[in-house]
């Protein structure tokens, strides 16, 4: 429940400076000199446990290192808490959000990157292996794969034009946008040729199928961005990382839950790259999900292979995108090092999804 670790030595910020923005404008927060551990888990955003006597909240900012224009937007993910919190309460309360001026030229700093504080919430995230006190069965892993789905059918049934989210994004043509402008974040972040990539985009510009009525979208809906009860894992408690979240086809949530989600065997075609608790036995595959799913929706899966080839596509990209950030020395986490190497077998899967 706090799998936190000691900052790392170049992603740290002067806890008192924060301490000294934060009091004035948080009422409840703890005296005493603020505590800070990092979330060691994700590869993005970097998330920071505060902790002052018994008041506790999370920081989200930021990766160090340039930042692609749009990306990693901490104003928009904390408005977009704002307005979803009410209506869908497995979205974390946002507490605050600092521009942070350092960015646009002004004197005043507190970490030297905009950021946002919310409310923490204690559960268990679920990753590659299981927590200690769960044993591994047939029954949790069934609860939870439900929950996984049923939460995901919760979110996509939020009516957004009544929470105030209908400027959150453009649900037209809102596919062919994410499939051209993945496409360009690959060459942005290339660093070597990978073989198939201009083939499945290709494929993927070509084949656009017909997109059902939008939905908000998570944009990175998967097993571990969910937190569950520790002491019943089939009840999710938080839907974590909402900094990818807009209005578009829902079924490209469904697709990246179902790429994400591991099944035994699956390390021949990836190795340990997304390694994922799911395959250890009791979990449903990714074909229950999908029936699930769809039974809960109403929605109709015929289109399902295009979504999983550009999930696997753009997990690709992400992992590209990442591996560049290392290659270029922005960040020395030494599990970026094998992500090119990740990012070849995806497209590999993305080719077969496709048919390609």
């Amino acid at each position: 429940m706090d799998e936190t670790i000691a900052v790392r030595d170049d992603e740290g910020f002067d806890a008192a400076a924060v301490a000294a923005y934060l009091r004035p404008r948080l009422p409840g927060m703890g005296e005493g000199p603020l505590e800070v551990r990092q979330f060691p888990s994700g590869a993005s955003n970097l998330t920071f446990l505060l902790r002052a006597g018994g008041w506790e909240a999370v920081l989200r900012r930021p990766p160090l290192g340039p930042v692609a224009p749009g990306a990693h937007d901490m104003g928009r993910e904390y408005r977009v808490l704002e307005r979803l919190h009410p209506v869908f309460p497995l979205a974390p309360q946002p507490y605050l959000f600092c521009e942070d001026a350092s960015v646009i030229g002004a004197p005043f700093s507190v970490i030297g990157a905009p950021f946002y504080v919310m409310e923490r919430r204690r559960g268990v995230v679920l990753d590659r292996d299981w927590p200690a006190g769960w044993p591994p069965s047939a029954e949790i892993g069934g609860a939870i794969s439900r929950a996984t789905v049923d939460a995901l059918v919760d979110l996509h049934a939020v009516d957004y034009a009544a929470a105030g989210l209908a400027d959150l994004g453009r649900p037209e043509g809102y596919l062919e946008r994410q499939v051209r402008g993945w496409i360009g974040r690959y060459e942005r972040a290339q660093t070597a040729e990978i073989p198939g990539v201009a083939a499945i985009g290709r494929w993927l510009a070509e084949h656009l199928p017909a997109s059902p009525a939008p939905a908000i979208v998570h944009n990175d809906y998967k097993l571990n961005n969910l937190m569950l009860a520790p002491e019943r894992p089939e009840r999710v408690v938080a839907v974590l990382d909402w900094e990818m979240c807009t209005l578009g086809d829902p079924l490209v949530d469904l697709g990246n839950l179902l790429v994400y989600w591991r099944e035994p065997g699956d390390e021949a075609a990836l190795g340990d790259g997304l390694a994922s608790v799911s395959a250890q036995p009791g979990f449903a595959k990714r074909d229950d999900l999908a029936e699930r799913y769809a039974r809960a929706s109403g929605r109709d899966l015929a289109q399902l292979p295009y979504y999983l080839a550009f999930s696997y596509f753009r997990v690709a990209v992400i992992a590209q995108q990442i591996y560049h950030r290392w290659h270029l020395g922005q960040t020395r986490d030494e599990r970026f090092r094998t992500f090119e190497e990740l990012a070849r077998r995806l497209i590999g899967l993305a080719l077969e999804a496709a048919g390609a």
